[in-house]
């Protein structure tokens, strides 16, 4: 009797524990089912989702394809503005190459386009973070955003002035084949100075008009990019040959430049200290120099030309129009650029070309030729150049400027030179730009400053070249108009 009680306890036992293991199992089945059920609702929403955003992206990118007309009208106004800015820039230089300090010290016209290349740089890098996000703007009110942004500049306009004017004694000391070592300790002071002020100066004008913009409700992108771009060019060269002939007056003094550049040396830590509170600031000093410092040694190049040109007797002439060929040139490559990188930015991930740019390296009929929105912009940014040129020449002319006659063969050299910069400009543009989105790099921030550094150089070039046609064929007639 007992085996059997005990027998029948087992086999109850055993029942028991089937029951409780099938109903785990229905449970973890139920638990299975919930969690699949969820999870395929999770999917169900992500393919809704995917198959609404096409959807979205074409109802918000109708209103925005623009046509020629409207693209030149809103291009036309701050392109002359500007341009206007580099024509009184142009006659700075024009007058200053006679001071002491550019006849004794040649090379601070190869500072010229670095510093010139440097204060734009920042400026558009400054703007671009500025009007693009209403959280950073709302962020820059506060004073101690104000503070933050402008150390941030400060670092940078430091140090690449100071390495500006180190390139500048280089290439001089390869051209001439001596180092003087007090008029590369002015050299030096003066770059860094003004490199300094300037970034100081423009970056709270820029933070003003922005703000200020805003607050009236005025688009801070038509605003800010024409008085930046007409104040710029006119502050930084004035600033170079005010401080750098200061300087030259007291160059016995022997101290004072290296004082000069130890002081604001000094003061590079502190910036950097006050920068990195803020986290995008810091990623900015980090990882913004390669442009920066490469866009800065290509301007050098240009300026190498332009030392080399406007010191000859017979080539003084060039001196006023050449920051105005440099100027229209990363104007218009920068705003073609920007389109681009917003077009991209709209229509697909940093590291994927949309359908419609699918090709890495596009051919001159594809960037200039096709039906594409950017083709469109190209075509206008192209034909914009001759009649603003034309403005810009005229009002050289009215205001007395330069030491070149505007001739039939010398306007038509200056125009096919600027013609052939900007078509280069516009080409490389498009290239640029699909290899830094490739590469997941923000364009805004890495291709204009490589794009307006070969602008300088094809500018100062093509301008160099233009004016050795114009002497070929002219001779001593070359002065004519002084």
């Amino acid at each position: 009797m007992k085996g059997e009680e005990a027998r029948q306890r087992r086999k109850e036992g055993r029942t028991r524990n089937g029951d409780r293991s099938r109903h785990k199992g229905k449970s973890k089945g139920k638990h299975r089912e919930s969690r699949l059920g969820s999870q395929e609702a999770e999917d169900a929403c992500l393919l809704a989702q995917q198959k609404l955003l096409p959807e979205e992206k074409v109802a918000m990118a109708k209103p925005r394809e623009e046509s020629a007309l409207a693209i030149c009208l809103q291009v036309l106004l701050p392109y002359l503005l500007a341009g206007l800015g580099m024509v009184l820039a142009g006659m700075v230089l024009d007058y200053v190459q006679h001071w002491d300090v550019f006849q004794t010290i040649t090379e601070v016209f190869i500072l010229v386009p670095a510093l010139v290349g440097l204060k734009g740089n920042l400026e558009m890098t400054l703007a671009s973070r500025l009007s693009t996000a209403v959280s950073i703007i709302e962020h820059m009110v506060r004073p101690q955003g104000l503070c933050h942004v402008s150390s941030g500049r400060q670092v940078q306009a430091t140090v690449v002035g100071l390495l500006a004017a180190v390139a500048a004694v280089i290439l001089g000391a390869i051209s001439k084949g001596s180092v003087e070592l007090s008029q590369a300790a002015v050299l030096c002071a003066s770059s860094v100075t003004t490199a300094f002020i300037a970034a100081l100066s423009l970056g709270l004008v820029m933070i003003g008009v922005i703000i200020g913009a805003r607050k009236v409700g005025i688009n801070p992108d038509n605003v800010a990019t024409p008085i930046a771009a007409s104040l710029g060019d006119l502050i930084t060269l004035s600033l170079l040959a005010g401080i750098s002939s200061t300087l030259f007056k007291y160059i016995d003094l022997k101290y004072l430049s290296p004082l000069i550049c130890a002081v604001f040396i000094i003061l590079i830590p502190l910036w950097v200290a006050i920068a990195k509170q803020s986290p995008s600031l810091a990623e900015v000093l980090k990882s913004g120099w390669q442009p920066v410092i490469v866009a800065m040694s290509i301007s050098s190049i240009g300026g190498l030309i332009l030392d080399k040109t406007v010191t000859d007797p017979n080539f003084e002439g060039m001196a006023v129009f050449t920051p105005v060929i440099n100027g229209v040139g990363g104007n218009l490559v920068a705003i073609q650029a920007s389109r681009i990188s917003t077009f991209l930015h709209f229509w697909s991930m940093p590291g994927v070309l949309p359908y419609k740019m699918r090709q890495n390296w596009p051919n001159p009929c594809t960037t200039f030729f096709s039906s594409e929105v950017n083709s469109k912009s190209a075509r206008v940014l192209f034909f914009l150049v001759i009649p603003g040129h034309l403005v810009f020449l005229y009002t050289i002319h009215l205001l007395q400027g330069g030491h070149t006659s505007l001739s039939f063969v010398f306007v038509t050299l200056y125009l096919t030179a600027a013609l052939l910069q900007v078509g280069i400009l516009l080409y490389v543009a498009d290239i640029i730009v699909r290899l830094m989105w490739r590469k997941a790099l923000d364009p805004d921030n890495f291709s204009i400053p490589y794009l307006t550094a070969l602008g300088d150089l094809l500018g100062t070039g093509f301008l160099a070249a233009c004016f050795r046609l114009v002497w070929l064929l002219r001779g001593a007639d070359m002065k004519l108009g002084n």
